[in-house]
């Protein structure tokens, strides 16, 4: 790869870096949040659920005016939003203090509509830019700098608090600068790389996808929907008991809390290289994950002990991994490349959905009862794997790549073809 490549890639890894910290650096600091503001676990959940669901919203939007206008024309604004949005929920801490709930709220809504014009376009850049081989090399590194913003973010988030709880706002704003200067004078966008087409047009591809494949596919994305939701949900809940009862605060917190999406992330990958050597098992997969989660959140409910329920919890992040990169392929396998940006938008937005439902979801379960919150996690996540096995056709799905790869090389010998003659 030449070295200009080389330059671009490592400003593209700096945009899914920075749009994971969006809520995991928030997470091991709810209750600091909660004291500094006075509200209760609920209210704090929001501040993961508007800036999620916003984000799940504007999704297919932005990734519709990125194929009409560039992708570069989408990403810079939506990091300068992105960063707004923290500067304003800064400056509303600062200027309120405990009187800041709602501008934050506002500021959090602005952050998810840039977060949206962040990752899912810069992996479509990312496809326009490279091919072949160095186009999966190229996206590996894009997912390892997610998994490690992932793995990051409860740390970091833990350390800026030192300074102050709002200086978790004010870091997106100052992080966000040389991001944007980085894409701004470091990248290129191929020529042409627009598409004619109307918002009705954009909307009918996707459509279409769902015509020929809609059953497996639905349940493919509900997977995704549902990991992303008992996970989000467990790690709100988990960042206010470690503090509550077992009086873990700071740095450790943010340790702690890094340990199961360590392991999904470890967990991603390997599964990952699996899929793609054996290149079938997609729904084993994704119902075993399922199981897995299901089950350790039955656990949880009787367990008192710190160290088994870390232990347990990080079996949850086992099963998050077994299911992201199962569904992350069965996705972009769904439809042909023409049509791959649209179904790969839909697929954020459902992500998106999962995270913005699971802080609040566990909070009003945990009004009735723990034991109500974990079995009743528990039941969505089992039901989820037993439609998800009875429902998804993997071979359905995969057939869609297969001819697209297909039509690919009749293409590429009738070419070959034109040139000889």
């Amino acid at each position: 790869m030449d070295k200009k490549y080389k330059i671009m890639l490592a400003a593209f890894s700096s945009v899914p870096f920075l749009m994971v910290l969006g809520n995991s650096m928030l997470i091991p600091e709810f209750p600091k949040l909660k004291a500094a503001l006075n509200i209760n676990q609920f209210q704090v959940g929001l501040f993961i659920t508007l800036f999620s669901a916003s984000a799940g919203i504007a999704i297919p939007f932005l990734g519709y005016l990125s194929d009409r206008f560039g992708r570069k024309k989408i990403i810079i604004p939506s990091l300068f939003l992105y960063g707004l949005g923290g500067f304003i929920a800064g400056i509303a801490a600062v200027l309120l203090e405990e009187n800041a709930y709602k501008v934050i709220l506002g500021s959090r809504i602005i952050q998810g509509i840039g977060g949206a014009g962040t990752y899912p376009i810069v992996i479509a850049l990312v496809g326009d830019i490279f091919t072949s081989n160095q186009r999966s090399e190229a996206l590996g590194i894009i997912e390892s700098a997610n998994g490690l913003g992932k793995i990051l973010s409860p740390i970091l988030g833990a350390a800026i608090a030192l300074i102050s709880w709002y200086a978790l706002f004010f870091s997106y704003a100052i992080l966000a600068i040389p991001i944007i200067i980085a894409m701004w004078l470091l990248t290129e966008e191929p020529e042409d790389n627009t598409k004619e087409q109307t918002l009705k047009e954009y909307f009918n591809s996707i459509s279409e996808i769902f015509q020929k494949r809609g059953v497996p596919l639905a349940f493919s994305l509900l997977g995704g929907m549902i990991v992303l939701f008992l996970l989000f949900g467990l790690l709100s809940y988990l960042s206010d008991i470690l503090e509550n009862n077992y009086n873990i605060e700071g740095l450790t917190k943010g340790l702690v809390i890094a340990i199961p999406i360590f392991f999904m992330s470890t967990t991603s990958y390997c599964t990952g290289l699996y899929l793609k050597k054996k290149e079938k098992y997609f729904r084993e997969a994704l119902a075993l994950g399922l199981i897995v989660n299901a089950i350790i959140l039955s656990c949880l409910s009787f367990i008192d002990n710190l160290y088994l329920y870390m232990g347990l919890i990080s079996f949850l992040g086992l099963g998050s991994g077994l299911v992201l990169p199962t569904v992350n392929t069965l996705i972009t396998s769904s439809s042909p490349s023409e049509q791959r940006g649209g179904i790969s938008s839909l697929y954020g937005s459902v992500r998106f959905i999962g995270v913005a439902f699971g802080p609040p979801t566990f909070s009003l379960l945990h009004r009735i009862s723990e034991k109500t919150m974990f079995f009743g996690a528990a039941g969505i996540g089992l039901t989820s794997s037993i439609l998800i096995f009875l429902f998804l056709d993997e071979d359905k799905i995969m057939s869609a790549d297969e001819n697209n790869q297909d039509q690919n090389s009749q293409d590429s010998n009738e070419d070959n073809s034109d040139t000889e003659s």
